[in-house]
């Protein structure tokens, strides 16, 4: 089973139907990846890289990321728990350096197709 998690709002709207969804309302781009890490510390699979696209952790408050429940070999799980990690500490890092700024709202929906577009094009790869 996949599973998309996210706080991106179009995402949620447009794969609830045909796909699990775990969505993060009012959740940070740092919440989303936290929610990852917990997902892959569980026995799941990372099946997106938590930093694709051009936009930085601190550029852009959306964030989707796909994960699987498919088994994964010892090495696989600590390279993806070292992604993981690694994410959150980049997150933080660009946040400590200049915070997301309170985009306005149509700003704020144009980040929203940005990330959408970004798990389209994977889903298309995964499935």
């Amino acid at each position: 089973m996949y599973r998309i998690v996210t706080n991106n709002r179009l995402c949620r709207d447009k794969y609830t139907d045909s796909m699990s969804v775990e969505y993060l309302d009012n959740g940070s781009y740092l919440d989303v990846l936290t929610k990852v890490r917990d997902y892959i510390q569980s026995g799941w699979r990372l099946e997106t890289h938590p930093m694709t696209g051009s936009l930085k952790p601190n550029q852009t408050p959306y964030k989707s990321v796909i994960v699987s429940d498919r088994s994964t070999d010892r090495e696989e799980f600590y390279n993806q728990e070292t992604t993981i990690e690694n994410s959150i500490l980049a997150c933080r890092k660009f946040q400590e350096i200049r915070s997301t700024p309170d985009w306005n709202a149509a700003l704020r929906e144009d980040f929203m197709e940005v990330d959408l577009s970004l798990i389209e094009g994977a889903i298309q790869k995964i499935l």
